[in-house]
């Protein structure tokens, strides 16, 4: 018969018993465990003191990034309210392409921005976000159910903008519809590589598409 005690027993038999060593304080007074950081040999309720502080401190961390969480998402909704009560307020076509550059560039700090829609309404004078776009990138437009975000590469929007082109490492493209159908399409560049990358949040960029497109339909219909 082995004198060997297996581990797994002694761990169930406590698991069973939790009340062991209420009633055997002295067991527990006696029992050493090593130090976490090594050196000398400390007291059971020691080392459950080290493990409680250990877990404290993580959950501090983790608080510490839920409370830094949201104040950015106070930051960002106080800045899509913004952007929301001056394209309320703008009245022209001309206005509402303004403020979408004035806002995403310095209030979200968006350093490209670039605006194209399909059709031209009548008593809009000729603009670059009426130039020609590729069936392809139409079609594209089509399907997002959600805005992309990712890389440039295989997309032809870079050249949307200008002499930047070659310099935009990532981008967000949010469709834009009326109605149900889509009427355009409005991207976000940036030469940070990882400023919008395919895992992140979209639930603003999602607002902020929907916001761009009632603008712009409203504005088409009274142009002047």
């Amino acid at each position: 018969m082995s004198d060997t005690v297996d581990p797994v027993e002694i761990a169930r038999f406590l698991q069973s018993n939790p009340d062991f060593f209420a009633h055997n304080p002295e067991l527990l007074a006696q029992m050493t465990v090593p130090h976490p950081l090594g050196g000398r040999a400390i007291s059971l309720t020691e080392r459950q003191m080290l493990t409680l502080r250990e877990k404290n401190r993580v959950l501090e961390g983790k608080l510490g990034e839920l409370i830094q969480f949201g104040e950015e998402n106070d930051g960002i909704s106080e800045k899509v309210h913004r952007l929301c009560v001056a394209l309320i307020a703008a009245e022209t076509f001309q206005a509402v392409i303004h403020l979408l550059n004035f806002h995403l560039r310095d209030d979200f700090a968006v350093p490209h921005v670039a605006l194209r829609l399909w059709d031209k309404p009548d008593g809009i004078e000729d603009l670059p976000e009426f130039a020609a776009v590729g069936d392809e990138l139409m079609a594209f437009a089509e399907t997002l159910a959600r805005p992309y975000c990712g890389s440039t590469t295989g997309f032809a929007t870079p050249a949307w903008f200008g002499e930047y082109a070659d310099h935009i490492r990532s981008q967000a493209l949010i469709a834009l519809r009326n109605g149900g159908g889509t009427i355009g399409m409005i991207a976000l560049g940036s030469e940070d590589a990882q400023r919008f990358y395919a895992d992140m949040g979209t639930l603003y960029l999602e607002r902020l598409g929907e916001m761009i497109s009632a603008a712009l339909a409203r504005v088409a219909r009274h142009p002047q």
